[in-house]
């Protein structure tokens, strides 16, 4: 492979195992990177690194629930075991949670997506600086949502989740601000995944709807969330910290 902006670096991704998460795994090892692919999936992970090495990258999948501290802790100290070094930190696991009413939101529900959601992106940033601060060097992106800049009724959980997402960004940004390491949110909206493909299939207006309700008349794609991680990981970026990108075709600034 070519020599590129990521050659010789170590990257690791959570929710690796499809859609934002592969493809930004996908684009880190064909810019040069090492690959750390963490998921529960293991199925969906062993596909990322199959592809990854098949289009001559490297990768290596770890299993890792990440609303689990300690299992985030052995992710990211392995990589650095591994490879013997850190450079970026995707945080990009999560999960949708239910769609009620919040006078009727279940709570388990509720404490579940907290815990992956808000839960492993603090996880997966505190134990990123760790090794990143006394580096001197590198980057932290969390995948938050549209929803972690505005409401949608029905998503309470979700919401706060996302919200708790770009809070965590902020507040560890400000913090390691002058230690050489950035810390960033991209917020997608409606986006071509899986999950969107599923939906699909028990209601088949959903994808106009969706299209719809962006003002460029479409919904995002992997490729382009997966482009501005990218961008907020590269040396092109060192002055962007504690930013929430929205990556929402519009949809915030109507």
């Amino acid at each position: 492979m070519a020599e590129t902006q990521f050659e010789d670096t170590v990257a690791v991704v959570t929710g690796a195992a499809g859609g934002i998460g592969r493809e930004t795994a996908l684009r880190f090892a064909a810019e040069g990177a090492r690959v750390v692919v963490a998921d529960v999936d293991e199925e969906g992970g062993a596909e990322t690194v199959r592809l990854v090495t098949e289009a001559g990258g490297v990768a290596v999948f770890e299993r890792c629930d990440v609303s689990a501290s300690d299992e985030v802790a052995a992710l990211v100290d392995g990589a650095v075991e591994r490879w013997g070094r850190l450079d970026a930190v995707v945080n990009n696991a999560g999960v949708g949670g239910l769609r009620a009413p919040t006078a009727a939101y279940p709570e388990d529900d509720w404490a579940r997506t907290l815990a992956v959601n808000a839960g492993g992106v603090f996880h997966g940033t505190k134990h990123a600086l760790r090794h990143l601060v006394p580096a001197g060097r590198g980057s932290v992106v969390n995948v938050a949502s549209v929803a972690g800049l505005v409401g949608f009724a029905g998503s309470v959980a979700y919401c706060a989740s996302k919200h708790a997402v770009v809070g965590v960004t902020r507040a560890a940004a400000l913090e390691v601000a002058t230690a050489g390491v950035t810390v960033n949110a991209v917020c997608p909206a409606f986006t071509e995944t899986a999950m969107v493909d599923r939906l699909r299939r028990f209601d088949q207006g959903l994808g106009p709807r969706l299209a719809q309700a962006m003002p460029v008349g479409r919904m995002g794609t992997v490729a382009e969330i997966a482009a501005a991680i990218l961008y907020l990981c590269g040396p092109d970026a060192r002055f962007l910290t504690g930013v929430a990108l929205p990556l929402d075709g519009g949809l915030t600034a109507a």
